[in-house]
């Protein structure tokens, strides 16, 4: 069964035009989303808001993205990747903006949660390693992937004290108005343009309910999904929930930053390598050890007395294993289905990611004030990852067989 081809580009978009717009757009998406943690006081402080009402704000933001994210890819696969990105962007510009001027806690809800949580939907990294799969070469797929995800830690990285930075010198209101001009992603959205390619070679052209009914029909499919939900829950429980628990078990309070700063740091070079081996290795494999791997860092890093070299040496090996299984997740959609409706399909496998992060911030927090420690999210943490290799390991690494390819051939 052949694969599908990339989508023809325009002569003035060679691949390293194409890597780096993306990159830029994936830089400019994720980075200033980094930043929202660093609003929390000056604004909770000015309008006497509890830490709830932002808290809510921002998870009400995720669970928006994750929602979106579906049906962002509908339009992408449909009218083009620009095309999104473009309205993503403004409304992710609309929302900052906005935010700056907010002074009621529900307007807050629809400014920092719906409108900036449909704005990264709508230009996030999902979509230009979605775009990049159809404009780049079969051969540079997965490295796009890599390329892409660790873009978006590139931009955690750069905004998060560029943001500080602009908070202490110009006050929080003018950040958020700033970071919103910086959007500048429907100026980029041009490098990623390309038209949408057909079905694969034999196949007639599917409707978007044809895709999606084929792929929920497809166990491997329902697998990743599934393995997916993982991923978010474990990565947001740590991003919200390590600092505080740093300070619970005798670490002092800074180096909860520094672990959250290195795990980004080290993500950058997780997904790179992940990208690389996505196309040199089986992707279920890659993403069994993964999973594995993240269990068992999990489980040393709770049973050894706490300590300063402990904490680091667990955010440089999580940050490693971060964002390293987009890469192969995505490239088993590709595999599977081809990339005539990736963003839609890997939106949905995407939204169970969110679902998660969702879960793991707020069950980390709920559990937590009901027993007075993180020990039982903890290991929840690690059965999930067990989960997840389990899950994985059943899924098939071919094209999904079809019965209009049986016809043609015959």
């Amino acid at each position: 069964m052949t694969a599908s081809t990339p989508a023809s580009r325009p002569r003035f978009q060679s691949i390293p035009l194409v890597l780096a717009g993306g990159c830029l757009i994936a830089i400019l998406s994720f980075g200033p989303r980094s930043t929202m943690g660093f609003f929390l006081t000056p604004m909770t402080t000015q309008y006497g808001w509890s830490r709830e009402t932002f808290a809510l704000a921002i998870a009400i933001q995720n669970l928006v993205w994750g929602i979106g994210q579906p049906f962002v890819g509908i339009l992408a696969d449909r009218f083009g990747t620009a095309r999104v990105l473009v309205g993503g962007g403004l409304l992710y510009g609309l929302g900052l903006g906005l935010m700056a001027f907010t002074t009621d806690p529900f307007v807050r809800q629809l400014t920092a949660g719906v409108l900036i949580g449909l704005g990264i939907a709508g230009s996030a990294f999902v979509l230009v390693t979605s775009a990049f799969a159809r404009l780049l070469p079969d051969d540079l797929r997965a490295i796009g992937f890599g390329v892409g995800t660790a873009a978006g830690s590139v931009g955690q990285f750069i905004f998060a004290p560029l943001g500080q930075g602009f908070i202490s010198a110009y006050g929080w209101q003018t950040a958020l108005l700033l970071a919103a001009f910086m959007t500048a992603i429907p100026v980029l959205s041009f490098v990623v343009r390309g038209k949408p390619q057909g079905a694969r070679a034999g196949h007639r052209d599917q409707s978007v309910p044809e895709a999606l009914r084929e792929a929920f029909g497809h166990r491997s499919y329902r697998l990743l999904v599934a393995g997916f939900f993982v991923c978010g829950f474990q990565l947001a429980f740590i991003t919200v929930h390590l600092p505080p628990y740093l300070s619970d078990i005798g670490i002092p309070a800074v180096y909860g930053g520094y672990a959250v700063g290195l795990i980004g740091f080290f993500n950058i070079f997780g997904a790179l390598t992940s990208g690389f081996m996505s196309g040199r290795l089986p992707q279920r494999i890659m993403l069994v050890w993964l999973y594995v791997g993240r269990g068992l860092v999990i489980a040393l890093f709770v049973l050894l007395p706490p300590s300063v070299p402990s904490v680091l040496v667990f955010s440089a090996l999580m940050g490693l294993m971060w964002l390293s299984t987009m890469p192969p997740t995505q490239q088993l959609v590709a595999i599977m289905f081809g990339t005539r409706y990736l963003a839609t399909l890997f939106g949905f496998v995407f939204f169970s990611h969110q679902v998660g992060s969702f879960l793991g911030v707020w069950l980390g927090g709920f559990l937590y004030d009901k027993t007075g420690s993180y020990d039982i999210i903890w290991w929840i943490s690690v059965a999930l990852s067990v989960f997840a290799a389990i899950v994985h390991l059943p899924i098939v690494e071919r094209p999904v067989a079809r019965p209009e390819q049986v016809a043609a051939v015959g």
